[in-house]
């Protein structure tokens, strides 16, 4: 038997750990988990079945796969669009360090420093939706971002705490933010509040991204689409933002480049 037979074992090994690594810290404590744990019930009854050599039931659920991965296509949707953009993400990694980058390494960076001091705070990003509405309502700020003015936003001595920071591209637009709440319950845990209420009810009507810190936890939430997710560890928040959000500059080029197409 020749090396290369002996490490392709190996090395097959390796290559399915590091999938089901990957697969699981991002399904994590996510409404996918359960799928997951599904799937894994289904291969063991699957086996189970050709071992004890039950053709009828092996051929049902061959059938069943066919349509069950159109479903999942489906209804997981938001959650495997977000998965492909963080691996393309990641595989930028000599890009140019732009005031964008650093714009979203300081919201992150702002995130987690309240989430490790417990402060609690709701913080929403605009995306194409206008939330002009609710801003027009809320204290108007109009100020450049910076990391020191977003913490002192949710000191709890300030009277601006209370509600949320609506970011439009690098600029705070409002703070002590009205939001609409959700009217479905279901994804919210008891230990969640008004907060996650307001993100996740932002989220359903808009299509912003709503972060939220939980003062009583320390955990960090997103909310996109009208899915809650929880537990965000901060390098998968990352890549949350990276894959939803196009530097100002970028978002021009490409407008000016389908106008000069028009023109021709």
């Amino acid at each position: 038997m020749s090396l290369a037979q002996l490490l392709v074992p190996f090395l097959e090994i390796m290559i399915i750990t590091v999938m089901l690594n990957y697969l699981l810290g991002f399904f994590w404590n996510t409404r996918a988990m359960d799928l997951v744990f599904g799937i894994l019930a289904f291969l063991a009854l699957y086996a189970l079945a050709r071992w004890l050599h039950f053709p009828v039931l092996q051929t049902l659920m061959l059938n069943v796969v066919n349509v069950a991965v159109l479903a999942v296509l489906i209804i997981f949707q938001p959650e495997l669009r977000i998965a492909l953009s963080r691996l393309s993400v990641k595989g930028r990694k000599y890009r140019e360090v732009t005031e964008f980058d650093r714009f979203l390494e300081n919201i992150c960076q702002s995130v987690y420093r309240l989430a490790e001091r417990r402060i609690g705070a709701i913080i929403i990003l605009e995306n194409q939706d206008s939330l002009e509405e609710y801003a027009q309502k809320a204290v108007l700020l109009n100020a450049g971002f910076s990391s020191e003015l977003l913490e002192s936003i949710f000191t709890t001595t300030t009277p601006l705490h209370d509600g949320a920071v609506i970011i439009r591209e690098m600029t705070i637009i409002s703070a002590a933010t009205i939001l609409p709440l959700a009217d479905d319950m279901t994804q919210l845990a008891k230990s969640m509040g008004t907060r996650h209420r307001a993100a996740l009810g932002i989220s359903q009507t808009t299509d912003a991204l709503a972060i939220v810190v939980s003062e009583e936890t320390g955990r960090v939430s997103v909310a996109r689409e009208g899915i809650m997710t929880r537990g965000v560890r901060v390098d998968r928040f990352k890549g949350i933002l990276r894959s939803i959000f196009t530097p100002p500059k970028m978002k021009t080029q490409t407008r000016l480049t389908l106008m000069e197409w028009l023109r021709q």
